[in-house]
């Protein structure tokens, strides 16, 4: 079996003059929800194979907060990450055919529409889920997807199974 996990970075700061959006930085809450979606991951029997990782500063230090519980020896640094579109998506994750589960930590709208576009053409094992990944994907949001064929990257073959957001057991739902 295969999987691919696309994660949306953790909680950034917002962008103003003078800072260059690939350099925002994670807010406080960003690093918390981070390091509260490993521990979902993990609990959830997801280990990460290989991490795919933006080099944008938020997808960096999100990786950098999930690390300690996810300890995915292979993790890779992919410009071509940094607000990829659909078909920049596709090819990073066919580069990577031979991963058992592969992770990638990118950015809105790209990985939501990858995740949708998916979505669309393979269905989904859990109505909820589907419900929940097409009506946004938040920051910190992952998507599971699952495939019984362990050949190429095909997306017809990769069904939704779950998807994951900070807030779901976030303390501070309310504020």
């Amino acid at each position: 079996m295969k999987r691919l996990i696309l994660l949306r970075h953790a909680k950034t700061e917002p962008w103003y003059e003078g800072v260059d959006d690939h350099g925002r930085a994670l807010l406080p809450r960003g690093t918390a929800d981070a390091e509260r979606m490993a521990v979902r991951l993990a609990e959830a029997g997801y280990k990460v194979d290989r991490l795919i990782v933006s080099t944008a500063r938020r997808a960096r230090e999100t990786c950098s907060a999930m690390e300690p519980v996810l300890k995915t020896a292979d993790r890779r640094f992919e410009d071509d990450l940094y607000l990829a579109g659909v078909s920049g998506l596709e090819s990073i994750v066919s580069d990577h055919d031979g991963v058992g589960t592969l992770m990638l930590i990118g950015h809105n709208p790209g990985i939501h529409d990858f995740a949708c576009g998916i979505l669309r053409i393979a269905g989904s094992a859990d109505h909820q889920a589907a419900l929940r990944l097409s009506e946004k994907f938040p920051t910190g949001c992952a998507a599971i997807f699952e495939s019984e064929d362990d050949g190429a990257f095909v997306q017809a073959a990769f069904r939704l199974v779950d998807v994951m957001r900070p807030k779901d057991d976030r303390p501070d739902v309310w504020s």
